[in-house]
């Protein structure tokens, strides 16, 4: 019995000989999959790197060794395999930057040598921009193609155009001469059901039946949706950004960034945001963009060999998915930075900003909205902000941090009883009953049963005097003794009143629909929803405000700034600061988020508000937790993420974190050269750790280096099959100079080329604040504890999450104070 070291799994493989391949989506089916979490043995034992129960690995070598051919050191030539990792493991930081620079080295080294090695290192150093020039190329493309079907299937929903089958509504009556002002989106070529089945466009036999073809269109889409996600890429649920940020800091999930998961995510998008649910887009086009990122990746051995530059790449990908969102690229950059990744060199930051540049370019050139814009909501406002209007701006930041507090606890608790119920055996029945809902309450209200992208829009738009939609329902006031804009503040009209109390509606049943959309097995963005309670909230707020200085405009707050007949307050301005003050209550996002909502109105004068707004909104929300919901999740899954926001302010030493435990067997270690390759296969065979110390010997228990157990494996294998004389008797070597063996002894195989002889070690009284602080910096899988040069423990990252985990639900852990001698 061994103690519990490096990333416990669980189960071992029977025979070390099958290291072999394949994940598949659906080991990650909830969440992306497999639940895992601290406090259930079995799910625990996904953490951090450890061998994927159902996964096997193949080693393939093709060609063989002479007979007479003598004993090599085998990574003299490199093993196919050797430096790889598993599914569900993290990478080594550290390890893949040497490999990088030692790469790097190697091509420098060469290129004077010939035209060819020069042409070698020239596509080296141009292979970073080429592979963001495609990921943006493609980024932009499909967040164009996404625009333009969801926007056909969402009106889809309500009529079709008999002139033109591919027409949206808008598009169907832009050519018509029979529109009228007061009914621009009423033309002949565009039918809606009820003319198409009954031939009535009026009346309740009208009405009913567009209602039954509404609900009947959302159901289709839902249900293609998650059937389609369910046989053929579990992974394409959800918004992807949880499982990004985990990824980029290092962790492995084979097929989440796969072709299959690409094609089905952009297709189900398409269907979930046509259906009508409480979600958006995107959130997941970052995941799509990032899909892309990993694709192209691989057509470039800079990129495709080494799991650290990859992320390089997808961290570029994820500014150009926000790129296309929102049509604001320098949030993109600003959102990779803050929000998902994990190491962002310089270099990254400016491949980051080009491959936005590039996204955002080719969605412009595509045009999908047909307003010369990237986003469908773009506004620009010519009215200034006065200080007063401060206040409510910071009502506003309140409301939308007290929202993201109660979201994140509401939604990760619905979630939660999801995993831990048997309703969440049956997706496809929560997404057709969620759908049901949705629509079945949408499309009375005409605010719910817009798209949420267009909700968003009509409340961020001014009042002008092209503006027919019922928020704009004023009195005119001829009256007014100055009039200094062309559409002064004027008393709300019959049409304003009955405006407020839908948005009311729609503002509940926003709230209490999304709690219970996010997460559910479709594709599924945050950021929209988030945007169009506060747009809703904002544009009530606005409106009062508006109407509080029109009929006290001599109160002292008023006097100064609003004078009669003045245009003072705009109600859209309000809906815009009450946007972003929701999604940063969410999400906690604060700089990236704030540039974001700038580059959407295109003014920087409206920056203070929105800086006071989203300040306040993340003060609120950390009032009541410091977790966003992206983490949130993340936690909820278990996922190995440690987050670089989260201090630690406890006194405990590694000597308490350390296994073994005191009660523990002793610690599983190799030594130098007393260990035959058969007492290695029994290691391996007898346990499940995925790494041993290896020491001088038995007595001294000095530490000598680290031997990762695929490595072991792997290296094992190759030996038997392209060396002769390798038996189970074969003494196995890890120090520099083969010990003196008997005569009649087998060959020794020397393994010294796969040891890590400079493992990261800390002495057994080091804080637990500097272990964490050089896990998070350096991206560490494991760090050895020693007293005086001996090998007393290790500290893995699955240990530290323990630690954590406990820390905060007050369990106190076993503390040992006392240093044992090693046994």
């Amino acid at each position: 019995m061994e103690s519990e070291q490096l990333f416990h799994r669980g189960r071992y493989r029977n025979s070390y000989n099958s290291i072999t391949s394949a994940s598949s989506d659906e080991e990650l089916l909830d969440g992306a999959g497999v639940i895992m979490d601290f406090q259930t043995s079995e799910d625990d034992n996904l953490l951090d790197g450890d061998t994927a129960v159902g996964t096997h690995y193949t080693m393939t070598n093709g060609g063989s060794i002479n007979s007479s051919t003598h004993l090599l050191d085998l990574l003299d030539e490199p093993i196919p395999g050797v430096g790889t990792y598993d599914d569900f493991h993290t990478i080594d930081w550290v390890r893949e930057k040497c490999k990088d620079r030692e790469r790097h080295r190697r091509i420098n080294s060469k290129k004077k040598e010939s035209a060819w090695e020069m042409t070698k290192s020239l596509y080296d150093a141009w292979s970073g921009w080429l592979v963001v020039t495609l990921t943006g190329l493609a980024s932009g493309a499909l967040a164009g193609l996404i625009d333009i079907a969801a926007d056909w299937m969402t009106d889809l929903k309500e009529g079709i155009c008999l002139s033109a089958l591919w027409y949206n509504h808008e598009q169907c009556c832009w050519g018509s001469n029979e529109t009228t002002f007061e009914e621009r989106d009423k033309c002949p070529q565009w039918k809606t059901w009820a003319e198409l089945i009954i031939g009535q466009a009026e009346g309740p036999g009208s009405y009913i039946m567009n209602y039954i073809m509404y609900i009947f269109w959302a159901l289709s889409f839902a249900f293609l949706a998650v059937s389609l996600v369910k046989v053929f890429a579990p992974y394409a649920c959800g918004s992807g950004i949880p499982e990004i940020k985990t990824i980029l800091s290092g962790f492995i999930i084979r097929g989440y960034l796969g072709k299959w998961t690409l094609m089905i995510k952009t297709i189900t998008l398409v269907l979930a945001v046509a259906s009508g649910l409480s979600l958006g887009k995107e959130g997941p086009l970052v995941h799509v963009a990032c899909c892309c990122g990993n694709i192209f990746s691989y057509l470039f051995p800079k990129y495709s060999t080494n799991e650290a530059k990859k992320r390089e790449v997808l961290s570029a990908a994820s500014a150009a998915g926000v790129s296309v969102a929102f049509g604001a690229p320098i949030g993109g950059v600003l959102f990779s930075l803050e929000e998902v990744s994990y190491y962002f060199p310089l270099k990254t930051l400016w491949r980051s900003f080009f491959a936005a540049l590039v996204a955002a370019f080719v969605l412009r050139s595509i045009n999908p909205f047909g307003n010369s814009r990237l986003v469908l909501f773009y506004v620009e406002y010519h009215t200034p902000w006065y200080l007063f209007e401060l206040f409510p701006f910071i009502l506003l930041g309140v409301f939308g941090g007290l929202w993201g507090a109660f979201f994140i606890r509401a939604n990760i608790a619905w979630c939660r009883r999801r995993k831990s119920t048997k309703f969440g055996k049956y997706p496809v029945l929560e997404v057709i009953i969620v759908a049901a809902i949705t629509a079945v309450i949408a499309f009375p209200n005409p605010y719910t049963r817009l798209n949420t992208s267009e909700l968003i829009k009509e409340l961020f738009t001014d009042c002008g005097p092209l503006e027919s939609s019922s928020l704009c329902d004023y009195r005119n006031d001829m009256n007014a003794s100055k009039i200094v804009d062309d559409i002064p503040d004027r008393p709300a009209g019959s049409g304003v009143y009955a405006a407020i109390w839908q948005l009311c509606l729609a503002l509940i049943f926003k709230i209490i629909m999304t709690v219970f959309t996010f997460g559910i097995k479709v594709p599924s963005g945050l950021f929209i929803p988030s945007m169009a309670i506060g747009a809703i909230a904002g544009r009530i707020v606005g409106i009062a405000v508006e109407q509080l200085a029109y009929y006290h405009h001599d109160w002292f707050i008023f006097k100064e700034w609003c004078e009669v007949g003045a245009d003072c307050i705009t109600p859209g301005l309000y809906a815009m600061v009450g946007a972003a003050a929701c999604l940063g209550g969410v999400t906690r996002m604060t700089v990236s988020l704030v540039v974001i909502v700038f580059e959407l109105t295109g003014g920087l004068e409206y920056i203070v508000p929105l800086m006071a707004a989203v300040m306040t909104s993340k003060w609120v929300g950390d009032a009541f937790g410091r977790e966003g919901i992206y983490e949130a999740h993340i936690r909820l899954n278990g996922y190995p993420f440690l987050d670089a926001k989260e201090e630690f302010t406890h006194t405990t030493l590694a000597a308490d974190v350390m296994r073994p435990r005191r009660n523990d067997s002793p610690l599983a270690v190799l030594t130098q050269d007393n260990m035959t390759v058969d007492d290695i296969e029994t290691m391996i065979n007898e346990t499940s750790y995925n790494g041993f110390p290896v020491i001088m010997s038995k007595e001294s228990q000095r530490l000598v280096g680290f031997a990762l157990r695929r490595d072991l494996t792997i290296a094992i294998e190759s030996a038997r099959k392209k060396q002769e004389g390798v038996v189970g008797s074969s003494r196995v070597c890890f120090a520099q100079h083969t010990p003196s063996l008997p005569a009649e002894s087998p060959r020794p195989l020397k393994l010294r080329s796969i040891l890590d002889m400079s493992p990261f070690t800390v002495t057994d009284h080091t804080p637990m604040e500097i272990v964490v602080d050089i896990f998070r910096k350096l991206g560490l899988r494991q760090c050895l504890v020693t007293h005086n040069g001996i090998v007393l423990g290790i500290i893995t990252k699955k240990n530290i999450l323990e630690h954590l985990e406990q820390l905060k639900q007050h369990v106190e852990p076993l503390v040992i104070r006392s240093v044992r001698s090693p046994q």
